[in-house]
């Protein structure tokens, strides 16, 4: 396991980080935590940009369309490094609406590419979904055509499918990382973790909770000494948890989640309890899923609109349960009303996923 005292180095001044397409600044988290000063950021949507502004006080964020902002007044100083994760909507494999060249948010690592190009980090991070490399225009694949990109600018690169549960965060979400470094350099992927976080080693600490309700700060369960490694680990900078916030479900979906036990979904669910489903055969395998308590969870998305379970209560996930799951530490709070948090804390990259290619990255 992982020493809880040694996992937030001194960040460097010199390390000048960018984070692009920034979110609530999952990816941002994890190079400070690994040592990289991240000082600006590019993030379109209000809520996350708040967000990020809340716990980056030290970074400038430019809450616009990065289609419209010069890269100019980045130049000052070397930068070491660019990262991000440019909308993915067209590529995700969850999507079954958009998901063709056609989705404008296809063509959004352009801008990234831009920003490489004229900037010239030493490095650059590059982070998107899995079904990205699943997808061709006309005859080439796409990850193939981002990557021939980065390598026409000078970049050398490596890219690999990581596993968020491989790297200390309890879910099991993978994602492309494609890597490059203008050294010459071929990146190599850290090694996996010896061992992995449950969901009941991640929140069991937490509040006990009921359908639709808020606690803006609640109490933990049980004292720091007694906390797993994992939780305390969240904790180390709070004294409670905060938005400790359920969406309120109706009645009836309450009571679907009686007969559902942990790695189950809708499929438990009686038939006499779903009338409101023309056929539920239909039903996406990730709905109504209740985790299970001894694995990591199956991946935090829009974990509203999935009705991910509590593996222990009937109810949907807190706000603060979420975040846990993705590995953003208590202290880190999310702006705009619930459906937009869920929406960022599902989108985010994990950052202790993003910590471990960081602290790769400095190792060269």
């Amino acid at each position: 396991m992982w020493e809880i005292n040694s996992k937030m180095k001194k960040v460097n001044d010199e390390l000048i980080g960018i984070d692009l397409f920034a979110g609530a600044g999952g990816l941002s988290l994890g190079a400070e935590m690994a040592g990289i000063s991240v000082q600006y950021a590019v993030e379109a949507d209000t809520y996350a940009a708040a967000s990020y502004s809340r716990n980056f006080k030290n970074a400038t964020v430019f809450c616009e369309d990065i289609r419209k902002l010069s890269t100019e007044g980045l130049k000052s100083r070397p930068v070491f490094i660019i990262m991000g994760g440019p909308p993915c909507q067209g590529f995700s494999l969850s999507n079954t609406k958009t998901r063709d060249m056609s989705n404008p948010n296809n063509r959004m690592f352009e801008e990234f590419l831009r920003f490489v190009k004229d900037i010239g980090p030493t490095w650059f991070v590059f982070e998107n979904v899995y079904g990205l490399t699943k997808f061709k225009d006309g005859e080439e694949n796409i990850q193939d055509h981002i990557e021939n990109c980065f390598e026409s600018i000078g970049y050398t690169v490596n890219s690999k499918i990581l596993y968020a549960s491989d790297y200390g965060v309890p879910q099991r979400r993978n994602r492309l990382f494609i890597v490059g470094n203008k050294n010459g350099i071929k990146f190599d992927f850290p090694e996996k973790f010896d061992y992995s976080v449950s969901v009941d080693e991640a929140i069991s600490d937490l509040p006990v909770l009921k359908n639709g309700e808020i606690q803006l700060e609640g109490e933990y369960t049980v004292p720091f000494e007694q906390a797993t490694q994992y939780e305390q680990l969240m904790r180390e900078k709070s004294q409670a948890p905060t938005q400790n916030i359920v969406s309120r479900n109706k009645d009836y979906v309450i009571e679907r989640y009686k007969y559902i036990g942990q790695g189950e979904n809708w499929s438990a669910i009686p038939d006499s309890l779903m009338g409101n489903y023309a056929d539920k055969k239909r039903c996406h395998s990730g709905i109504y899923k209740r985790l299970i308590g001894s694995k990591p969870s199956v991946v935090i998305s829009n974990y509203r609109k999935s009705m991910l379970i509590h593996p222990h209560q009937d109810r949907g996930l807190s706000v603060r349960e979420a975040a846990r799951l993705q590995s953003f530490p208590d202290h880190f709070v999310f702006e705009g009303p619930i459906s937009r948090v869920q929406q960022q804390i599902g989108n985010a990259v994990p950052p202790l996923l993003a910590k471990a290619v960081m602290e790769k990255i400095l190792t060269y």
